[in-house]
C-alpha cells in the first residue's frame, strides 16, 4: 500500500513542479496571445490531435464559458473539411508539445491562406509550428511523470494550465461577472449556487 501511495505522490509532485516552472516561463508571447484574441473579430478555435486535442477542448469549453466563444476542431478531421468552419477573422489556437505534429501541420497552408492569426502551444520554440505562428507559447519541462518519460502527463498539464491562464486572464480583462457566468452556465450545481445567491439577494 505504502508503494501505491508514494508513486501517486511522485506523480502529483511531478506535475506540481512543471505548473511552478512554467511561471519563470512567462514572456511577452503571452500579451501577444491576449491581445491577439482581444482584436478577434470571430471566434477562437482550438487544435490538436492525441491527448492534446483532449487538452484543446477543455480550453475551448473554458474560454466559451468565460466569455470567449470558442470551439474545437480535431486536426485531422480539420483537414477532411472541417477547415471551413474556420473564417478570416477567427484566432486559432494550435496545440502540439513537438510543434511538429504532422495533422496540425497539414492545416497550415489552408489557415495562412485564410489569413487567420495564429497561436501555437508547444514545448519546443523553434519547431514549424512555432515559425508559423504569430505568437508562440513555449513552455519547457524535464519530462514526463510516468516511468517511461512517454505517456502525456506533465506537458498535457501545462498545456492545460496555460489554456487557463488565458481564459481567465481574458475574463478579468472583459470585467466578466458572476451573472455573465451564470447565462451561459445555468444548470448543474454551479447554476444552482448562482441562482440561489441572485434569489437570497432579490430577497433583502
Amino acid at each position: 500500500m505504502n508503494d501505491i501511495i508514494e508513486n501517486i505522490k511522485e506523480v502529483i509532485n511531478s506535475e506540481a513542479l512543471a505548473i511552478k516552472g512554467l511561471n519563470n516561463q512567462i514572456s511577452v508571447s503571452y500579451v501577444k496571445a491576449i491581445e491577439l484574441i482581444e482584436n478577434c473579430t470571430g471566434k477562437v478555435v482550438v487544435t490538436g490531435v492525441g491527448k492534446s486535442g483532449h487538452i484543446g477542448k477543455k480550453i475551448a469549453a473554458t474560454l466559451s464559458s468565460t466569455g470567449t466563444p470558442a470551439f474545437f476542431i480535431h486536426s485531422t478531421e480539420g483537414i477532411h473539411g472541417d477547415l471551413g468552419m474556420i473564417e478570416e477573422n477567427d484566432v486559432v489556437i494550435l496545440i502540439s508539445n513537438s510543434g511538429e505534429t504532422d495533422e496540425v501541420l497539414s492545416l497550415l497552408p489552408s489557415l495562412k491562406k485564410m489569413q487567420t492569426k495564429l497561436i501555437v502551444i508547444t514545448s519546443n520554440e523553434c519547431s514549424s509550428l512555432a515559425q508559423y505562428s504569430d505568437a508562440v507559447l513555449a513552455y519547457q519541462y524535464d519530462g514526463e511523470a510516468d516511468p517511461l518519460g512517454l505517456a502525456p502527463t506533465n506537458s498535457s498539464t501545462i498545456s492545460l494550465v496555460i489554456g487557463d491562464a488565458l481564459a481567465v486572464t481574458l475574463s478579468k480583462r472583459k470585467h466578466f461577472t458572476e451573472e455573465n457566468f451564470h447565462l451561459y452556465h445555468p444548470g448543474g450545481s454551479l447554476g444552482e449556487r448562482i441562482a440561489t445567491k441572485k434569489s437570497n439577494i432579490e430577497k433583502l
